[in-house]
């Protein structure tokens, strides 16, 4: 079985919490292929473990949406269907555009700061080709955004699409150059609410998240 680059567990947290860990990374990180097979055996072996921790790592990401349950085979990634990309890069269109109209007005100087070290976060990423910590300060962004906007709602609905934003995340990226067109147009959204430009802001986003569902089902075909 291929053994997706995981290295065997250490004892510091829980054996499961380890698992877990691992399994998602390598889901989220394009290491295990939606035509893998993941079983308890198996993995318990790649892992040099019990089965058990495997078994209650395996239900969490199944309840997370990660993975999808095959009777009497095991596990495959789920895969996210071309609807229901569309359905959540509408719902982050419209949540994530009128969040930062509203916060076009009310940003400070020390949340345009958080912004830019996030920015230079991922410039950092993105100089190292660090496709998994790109997807993460990607999405940290975002959600700094809505937190900054005070919309405790439409943060809800967007940590509820964490996991299955990541994936079309790094379907994304998958694109060569998409990090650094990523990097451009965080910068437009950033300049807008500089300007406290509620228009402009939010224009660079809707680019932004447009630009993404483009590439994803350009890769889909």
């Amino acid at each position: 079985m291929n053994n997706f680059n995981l290295k065997p567990i250490k004892k510091k947290k829980t054996s499961k919490e380890l698992v877990y860990d691992e399994l998602k990374k390598a889901i989220l990180n394009g290491a295990i292929k939606p035509e893998e097979v993941l079983t308890e055996i198996s993995l318990s072996e790649v892992f040099d473990t019990s089965r058990t921790p495997i078994r209650e790592s395996l239900a969490e990401l199944a309840k997370e949406g990660l993975l999808t349950h095959i009777p009497r085979k095991g596990f495959q990634i789920r895969q996210i269907t071309d609807e229901e990309k569309r359905q959540i890069m509408f719902l982050r269109k419209t949540m994530e555009a009128e969040g930062l109209k509203k916060l076009a007005s009310t940003i400070t100087q020390e949340q345009i700061n958080e912004l830019e070290d996030i920015l230079q976060q991922q410039k950092s990423a993105t100089e190292r080709n660090d496709r998994v910590e790109n997807i993460e300060l990607d999405q940290l962004f975002h959600k700094t955004l809505l937190e900054f906007a005070n919309q405790s709602m439409f943060k809800k609905i967007f940590l509820d699409l964490y996991n299955l934003t990541r994936v079309i995340g790094h379907e994304a990226l998958m694109k060569e150059g998409r990090m650094e067109e990523v990097l451009e147009e965080h910068q437009g959204i950033i300049i807008g609410l500089k300007e406290k430009d509620a228009e402009k802001a939010a224009s660079a986003l809707l680019y932004h998240l447009g630009h993404t569902e483009e590439v994803v089902n350009r890769i889909g075909k």
